[in-house]
């Protein structure tokens, strides 16, 4: 897509909108208000809208459990026995999987922990763990802990791959070759798919590869990746992958996690991992009988019974997203991100810099920006008129305009407020 000076105006925006497929998927989603008219939300990296189907399909689960009590795990629309299974089809889509690499349950961190205790297996020289510096803190504190929990140093088993002097971003040759380095003593990587802060899109089947060619897992907390980008999780041979759900699946805050175990690994019952009722092979595990048999696949790494009321969310948006194609998707956001990086740089004034790849195929439906002055007065003035975005300290937005919800006529808005007010 390329812009000039056309672009700028509003009318330029409002055909854009118009000529979307995907334009009609906004009015499934609650807005929340400023000034008795919906924000522009332009912080899906952090939580995703409500869907608007979301409160029914809340209140059939209310109704089973008023009508059914303990006879709703197998009667009403929706047994509860089986509910984690009704979003697998969903999740595998999104993730470029097979139905039976992925399940929900937990939270991430929890899911990642959960994960890490059966991958992480520390033999002789083979300790090292490799993953980005930077990386979200819940990620840095679960790989201290996990290293701390087999008796072994963290400053000396986790290796941190930083930015090169006065860059933001890391290099997929630099991450390659330092897995390469590493060699046998690597036993797991673990990256973002997305990094949080920088909205840098790492390539998962290059450090995948990387990581195989030295006899290592690999691993990716995909927070900011899943309903973002296209994934091919079973195709580029990922070990595993943990999720939350709340950002752009938009399941609710601190709704269940989401999880993927290759194929290779998860139709394998003796694979190391910590066990519970829900992960047994469902044809014994009503005997209640001592040992565990895990179900051969990803469902065998469920632990605890279904958290119904924390999955509803999920279903629904899932649901939602049954008809959009991840490809569509990938290229609206791409179109939109395009726009918003061409607006920023039409106002040299506010002093901003992109600290998220300019190469569309490094990031997602985030960019980032440094604002040298007045980060937080930039910040303030868009919340004062309606514009939701996010701030890091020090002087960073992040912008977010999930493709699902999000349009140019919000961007060519966010251009007018600043051109306006900076």
């Amino acid at each position: 897509m390329t812009f000039s000076a056309d672009s700028l105006l509003p009318a330029w925006a409002l055909a854009q909108d118009q000529q979307d497929p995907l334009r009609s998927l906004a009015a499934a989603f609650h807005f929340p208000q400023h000034q008795q008219k919906p924000v522009i939300y332009l912080c899906g990296n952090s939580l995703g809208l409500q869907p608007k189907a979301l409160a029914a399909a809340m209140e059939t689960e209310l109704k089973t459990w008023q009508e059914e009590a303990v006879g709703g795990y197998f009667k009403g629309p929706n047994p509860w026995l089986y509910y984690q299974e009704y979003l697998r089809p969903g999740l595998a889509k999104w993730a470029g999987a097979l139905p039976e690499e992925v399940s929900a349950m937990n939270a991430l961190t929890v899911n990642l922990h959960l994960l890490m205790l059966g991958f992480y297996r520390p033999q002789g020289t083979r300790k090292k763990i490799i993953m980005e510096a930077g990386a979200f803190p819940s990620d840095q504190y679960a790989m201290e802990t996990l290293v701390k929990h087999f008796g072994l140093d963290p400053d000396s088993t986790i290796i941190e791959i930083a930015p090169k002097a006065g860059e933001q971003c890391l290099h997929t040759a630099d991450i390659v070759d330092t897995i390469l380095a590493t060699g046998e003593e690597l036993a797991m990587v673990l990256f973002a798919g997305i990094q949080y802060y920088t909205g840098q899109f790492f390539d998962i089947p290059r450090i995948t590869q990387a990581a195989h060619q030295v006899g290592a897992v690999a691993g990716f907390d995909l927070a900011h990746a899943m309903g973002n980008v296209e994934l091919a999780l079973h195709d580029w041979q990922v070990d595993f992958a943990a999720w939350c759900s709340y950002k752009y699946l938009n399941a609710g805050p601190g709704a269940v996690g989401g999880y993927f175990v290759h194929q290779k690994h998860a139709s394998n019952p003796s694979f190391p991992r910590l066990a519970g009722w829900w992960g047994n092979d469902e044809k014994e595990r009503f005997k209640m009988e001592k040992g565990f048999q895990a179900k051969a696949d990803a469902g065998g790494w469920n632990i605890s019974t279904a958290q119904i009321f924390n999955m509803v969310g999920l279903k629904t948006s899932l649901e939602l997203l049954a008809g959009v194609s991840p490809v569509a998707l990938r290229q609206k956001s791409q179109a939109l991100t395009a726009y918003l990086a061409f607006v920023l740089s039409q106002l040299p004034q506010l002093k901003a810099t992109c600290i998220t790849p300019s190469d569309p195929a490094q990031r997602g439906a985030q960019l980032s920006y440094f604002f040298a002055e007045n980060g937080k007065a930039i910040q303030q003035k868009m919340l004062e008129n309606g514009i939701v975005t996010d701030y890091r300290e020090p002087g960073v937005i992040r912008f977010a305009p999930a493709p699902l919800y999000c349009g140019f006529q919000d961007i060519q808005a966010l251009y007018a407020l600043l051109k306006e007010n900076f």
